[in-house]
């Protein structure tokens, strides 16, 4: 499977722009013949961190938005994976959609999400373009051990994690190495692709984030089943990358089943048992 993501800065609160960035990437991604297009988190909404900075630029599934973007995607052959803050009845999210050809594939609402305003999602969906299943987390999710597992588990052979990083100068080198490691780990674990597809700050005026200051690096990767970085982006610009996966080797296995599973089906009680009598740190 060909994918791609576009490393691109996304502005507040500006539909109009975010759109016209989405339609700039799609073209490119069906240039280059790619099946599937990745769009930074909350990339449709920008990602501010106020909450009603947020529900300001926010849409539901039904909305005009949304109608815009499905327009959008009729026009070009790539399934795409683009961010927003959903609204959900009084509710707020923090959503991909993903959608081919004028239609919606699913929702994936971020599961770990860490500002108060964003409802957390508990549900993961799995798709299929061409025969290849894929899933989606969003950025923090990959912190974690579980969602990949799931996504896995049910038979997603590639992961898209869409992100939105501003980091603080003071902790951008310790950041920058724990979410590599994190991403190895999930793709060795599970043996799957994992894609990093972050943002770009390039004006901190247009970034929504009014509680800090710091740096969106950008530093977007494509990571193999065997922890290798295969296709990286440039840092600090916006950029485009797209590359060639072979999906056709299945999931390396222990015992008969994924490493991930086995481990799952022999520990996972026991662990159980042990975080009934684990005391608070």
């Amino acid at each position: 499977m060909r994918i791609a993501h576009c490393q691109y800065e996304s502005w507040v609160g500006d539909f109009e722009h975010n759109l016209k960035h989405v339609e700039e990437g799609l073209a490119r991604a069906d240039r280059e013949q790619a099946e599937v297009v990745s769009f930074p988190e909350c990339f449709l909404s920008g990602y501010p961190d106020t909450e009603d900075e947020a529900r300001r630029g926010a849409f539901s599934m039904d909305s005009p938005q949304m109608a815009r973007v499905l327009d959008l995607t009729s026009r070009f052959d790539p399934t795409l994976i683009v961010g927003f803050n959903e609204l959900r009845g009084a509710d707020l999210y923090n959503s991909v959609v993903v959608a081919h050809r004028g239609h919606v594939l699913g929702v994936y609402s971020k599961c770990a999400a860490y500002q108060k305003f964003h409802k957390q999602g508990r549900e993961f969906p799995v798709f299929e373009r061409n025969g290849v299943k894929f899933g989606v987390i969003i950025c923090a999710d990959g912190g974690y051990i579980e969602p990949v597992r799931i996504l896995a588990a049910k038979g997603a052979r590639i992961i898209f994690a869409p992100h939105f990083n501003y980091i603080r100068d003071t902790g951008l080198l310790s950041h920058f190495m724990k979410v590599r490691a994190d991403h190895t780990a999930r793709a060795i674990e599970n043996s799957v692709y994992l894609v990093r597809g972050n943002n770009v700050v390039l004006d901190t005026a247009k970034s929504g984030i009014t509680r800090s200051s710091g740096v969106g690096y950008g530093d977007s990767y494509v990571i193999d089943p065997g922890g290798e970085i295969l296709v990286r982006s440039k840092r600090h610009v916006e950029d485009f990358i797209c590359i060639d996966l072979d999906t056709s080797k299945g999931p390396d296995q222990a015992f008969g089943m994924s490493k991930s599973a086995w481990s799952f089906r022999e520990f996972g009680g026991i662990l159980e048992e042990a975080l009934k009598h684990a005391k608070p740190a």
